[in-house]
């Protein structure tokens, strides 16, 4: 029988006939030549399927309450059975996910991702980016632990330098005037709902890319290549080969380096009544860290945390070069790389003591950071913009 008569797909096609148009779009979509790097999207779902799953199965056992909170973390580990392996693969999964979404980011800047037609793609995979912050950050709280509270109580009166309405906002969003019961309740329940939140978007950000298409990193290239394949079955095949690279290297981080997962502080229960001797975030949270370290005032830390994403919004805007892929764009090549450098360093130096070489450091990195997409970028735009207006004027006759 032909599959187009089959009783089960008519009845499926009737009632639900966008589905069928939907998939032939999906495994006909056009893709241009891109490299290992336009995998790291496919790998990104996984480890966002992956933290999901586990969440759901640990939210099951966590008690958010004060007397309670961290015990319910210790009872996972130890009477759950397998319970030790959903919260590794949760606690790794954040590490890797992380990972890979800042090389996606990474990967956008340096080919141009963000430039027209795609300002939703990028936009929208920004927004998903503060999601994931703050939902890694309320996770974060959760167990309870030294580290956790301590971090978490750090970051939130950050909002207190906010003049005038900064202990308000503090309260309104604590539900009291430090971190408590209702506190942690608000934390398990934002961690919560933001992963339902999150899945939207990425539907909204895939509908977005696959609305402008991908960008074609060999364009800018003396010999650009404009041939388009189907993405099933060639790069179906290529993102289930990154997959398997990508949980094999979840799966040494979960069984053979379970130390890297999270910080021994954390593993004492909170203590308001003791600070520990140093006060560190997890890693993809570090540079944003060091910077409200970094500045003296505690407003002018937290206006220039927000500045720098702010900026990575307005990116599409401020780089307005014909030119996409960095590495045939001289300067914009030399900002990317220090760039790069300088998110490394303030990774290293949020999760380090405030020394003054950390400071001074954190402090260069974020001058980097700044003069990257205020500086570099739009005066390397402005030069391309020019060269290639005065190459059509001279082509023309």
């Amino acid at each position: 029988m032909n599959d187009n008569t089959h009783p089960t797909r008519s009845w499926l096609d009737s009632r639900l006939p966008f589905l069928r148009p939907f998939c032939q779009h999906m495994t006909r979509f056009p893709m241009p030549p891109v490299n290992l790097l336009w995998t790291l999207g496919a790998c990104l779902m996984v480890a966002f399927g992956l933290m999901v799953v586990s969440g759901l199965f640990l939210s099951l056992h966590y008690q958010p309450d004060l007397a309670q909170a961290f015990d319910s973390v210790e009872a996972m580990e130890r009477r759950v059975p397998s319970g030790w392996l959903i919260r590794s693969i949760h606690t790794g999964g954040v590490s890797l996910l992380f990972a890979a979404l800042y090389l996606h980011v990474g990967r956008g800047l340096w080919y141009g991702s963000y430039k027209a037609p795609r300002e939703l793609v990028w936009l929208s995979g920004l927004f998903l980016m503060l999601l994931f912050m703050t939902t890694a950050f309320a996770g974060y709280v959760l167990p309870w632990g030294q580290m956790s509270y301590w971090g978490a109580t750090v970051i939130t009166h950050a909002v207190e330098a906010i003049p005038g309405i900064g202990h308000g906002l503090l309260v309104y969003l604590l539900g009291e005037d430090t971190l408590g019961g209702v506190a942690l309740h608000r934390f398990f329940i934002l961690h919560f709902t933001l992963g339902f939140i999150i899945a939207a978007v990425v539907g909204l950000h895939i509908l977005c890319l696959h609305g402008t298409g991908s960008s074609n990193p060999t364009l800018d290239s003396p010999h650009p290549d404009r041939t388009t394949r189907p993405f099933a079955p060639f790069y179906v095949v290529k993102d289930c080969l990154a997959v398997c690279v990508f949980l094999a290297l979840f799966a040494g981080l979960i069984f053979f380096l379970p130390g890297l997962l999270g910080k021994l502080d954390n593993i004492i229960p909170a203590n308001p009544l003791k600070t520990p001797t140093d006060i560190t975030p997890e890693w993809y949270l570090a540079p944003w860290f060091a910077m409200l370290r970094a500045v003296p005032s505690r407003l002018g830390g937290l206006i220039a945390a927000a500045t720098s994403l702010l900026v990575l919004f307005i990116l599409p805007w401020l780089d307005q070069s014909p030119r996409h892929n960095a590495t045939y764009r001289p300067l914009a090549r030399i900002g990317l790389g220090l760039f790069f450098i300088a998110f490394i360093i303030l990774i290293l130096a949020g999760m380090n003591r405030a020394t003054p070489l950390w400071v001074w450091l954190s402090r260069g990195a974020m001058l980097v950071w700044f003069l990257t997409f205020l500086g570099l970028l739009p005066l390397a735009a402005y030069r391309e913009r020019r060269a290639s207006d005065a190459s059509t004027q001279g082509d023309a006759p």
